[in-house]
């Protein structure tokens, strides 16, 4: 079962020193951040998607603490590292190929497509819809300081916070942000909640064995990167999602299916989750892995995604 919790906007304490900060709906774009403060320091695990949201979470933190020390981006989409440019001089740590990947693609390209939305049908329609609440103009891209591979533990005055790198799984370099005696984790986009998760990187064996990470882990909550703070329940109700998709995607395979055409055949299994649009990108990882040999383009995927999303 889910904490018991409000999924309101803003900050909610969720321990002695450990902060998160929600973002509803969860869905594209709708991300979640997260505070660690002990004596005088402070840790903090995400910046947003855009200056003005960012701005904001840093004035509603600056309830709790009146300096961030230390920003660890937990991967490279926007949604969690595009604000960096607004933390002063606090050090900024992910890992390396988080670090690599960061800018790919840059904000200017989302903002062009926002703009240019209308005029460019269907596809166009979708990213609008999907990005136009953010305001993706002006920003300037603030790459990490430092990076790591494997683990790093980080003291923030006492209060050890783990990095577990865990990627390629959602993206090249994900990381999960482990507090062990608090008892939480930020796992960044290893876990949505309430949405359907997103594969850009794969492969899936990869995000279950994260998964496994966490479910591994003597901890009480859980702050995934989309939707409400959670316990270990949502972590393996994921699992079983990944587990599912991988085995009805290779029936599908072998059935000479397209992604989109298996899409549509899977996507009632878990209707009662959002962006369900989304599945075409998992199953044409599967895909890959399949036939590495075709591997599907951005745009194509993009294509594919707002064709679901206007069926539905």
């Amino acid at each position: 079962m889910t904490a018991a919790r409000p999924y309101e906007r803003g900050v909610v304490e969720i321990g002695d020193g450990v902060f998160a900060y929600l973002q509803p709906d969860g869905s594209w774009g709708w991300s979640n951040a997260g505070l660690v403060v002990s004596g005088g320091q402070s840790l903090l695990v995400d910046t947003l998607f855009d200056l003005k949201l960012t701005r904001q979470m840093l004035d509603d933190f600056a309830r709790v603490t009146d300096r961030i020390d230390t920003v660890v981006n937990t991967h490279a989409n926007g949604d969690h590292c595009w604000g960096n440019e607004l933390v002063g001089d606090a050090r900024i740590v992910a890992s390396k190929e988080c670090a690599d990947e960061i800018g790919s693609p840059p904000p200017e390209t989302l903002a062009a497509l926002v703009k240019d939305g209308p005029s460019m049908g269907p596809l166009g329609e979708f990213l609008a819809r999907i990005f136009g609440p953010f305001d993706f103009e002006g920003i300037t891209l603030r790459k990490p300081d430092e990076t790591f591979e494997g683990e790093l533990t980080l003291s923030v005055d006492g209060t050890d916070v783990r990095l577990i790198e865990v990627g390629p799984a959602h993206t090249r370099g994900d990381i999960l942000v482990h507090v062990p005696d608090k008892r939480v984790v930020f796992t960044g986009d290893i876990l949505f909640v309430g949405g359907h998760p997103i594969v850009w990187a794969g492969p899936v064996a990869n995000w279950i064995a994260a998964l496994d990470r966490i479910l591994a882990m003597d901890i009480d909550t859980v702050v995934p990167g989309h939707g409400p703070v959670v316990d270990k329940t949502a972590v393996n109700d994921e699992r079983e999602y990944l587990l599912w998709l991988e085995r009805e995607a290779r029936i599908r395979f072998d059935a000479g299916l397209s992604a989109i055409d298996a899409a549509r055949d899977m996507r009632a299994e878990y209707r009662h989750w959002g962006e369900d649009e989304r599945l075409v990108v998992n199953i044409a990882a599967v895909y890959q892995e399949l036939d590495p040999d075709r591997p599907p383009s951005f745009v194509d995927l993009f294509s594919q995604m707002a064709e679901l999303s206007a069926e539905r």
